[in-house]
């Protein structure tokens, strides 16, 4: 009974220890999912099936479809397909600052008699108490991100009042690993320069993702046993 029990907390550490070890993306025994294979943020190509939302007929005899473009356009991106650059200028800072600050104080003096009976009970002396009381506490807390530069993505998805749903990504490979950026989310085609260039504060929903594996990015990780003492530790 006893090596029966030593065999299954072996094995319970051990898929325990697999879990943590696994990314979240994968299951306990599955396969590591590509960061690239992510078909949240994959490209979409002009005409693919179901991407375009579709048209809803007026009774006129001009019926827009979902790749028509006015001429004062010009070339600005409005169809599933087209490619819009998206530049990255997210920048966010919060910081918040907190104090207390409490005093209390009392005393209470009493002065014995000293003719009567009850002058034999004390000695004299005045009788005094007194008690103060305080606390001081102080909280702060800092934030800051920033994230600048460029990426490319396609229109997945023209929907009826214009808006459309934007997604791409772009992988890098560098010296000592790779490193990922993904980016989703909806732009309105007023938003949209000349040039096909839209801020990143301009897009609704944004999903960005920044994202590395390699050397530096093992490096920056806790490993697998610590991560799992770091979980059962009660302090």
């Amino acid at each position: 009974m006893t090596m029966q029990y030593r065999r299954a907390s072996i094995l319970i550490l051990a898929l325990t220890a697999t879990s943590l070890a696994a990314p979240a993306s994968a299951g306990l025994f599955g396969k590591k999912q590509e960061p690239l294979e992510n078909p949240a943020y994959q490209v979409t190509y002009p005409g693919d099936a179901g991407s375009a939302a579709p048209v809803r007929p007026n009774g006129g005899i001009f019926q827009a479809s979902a790749g028509y473009s006015a001429l004062t356009n010009g070339a600005r991106a409005a169809s599933v397909g087209d490619v819009i650059t998206i530049l990255l200028v997210e920048r966010t800072q919060a910081s918040k600052s907190t104090s207390a600050n409490t005093n209390r104080a009392g005393s209470i003096g009493l002065t014995p008699p000293s003719t009567g009976p009850f002058s034999k009970l004390f000695s004299g002396s005045d009788i005094a108490s007194g008690g103060t009381q305080g606390f001081t506490g102080k909280g702060d807390a800092a934030q800051s991100n920033a994230l600048s530069g460029e990426i490319t993505v396609t229109i997945a998805r023209v929907y009826p009042n214009g808006t459309m749903l934007v997604r791409g990504q772009k992988a890098l490979t560098l010296n000592r690993g790779d490193e990922y950026v993904q980016i989703s989310g909806l732009v309105r085609q007023a938003d949209i320069g000349p040039d096909n260039r839209i801020l990143s504060t301009r897009v609704a929903d944004a999903r960005i993702t920044y994202t590395g594996k390699g050397e530096i990015a093992r490096a920056s990780r806790q490993g697998w046993l610590q991560r799992f003492f770091s979980m059962i530790s009660p302090f």
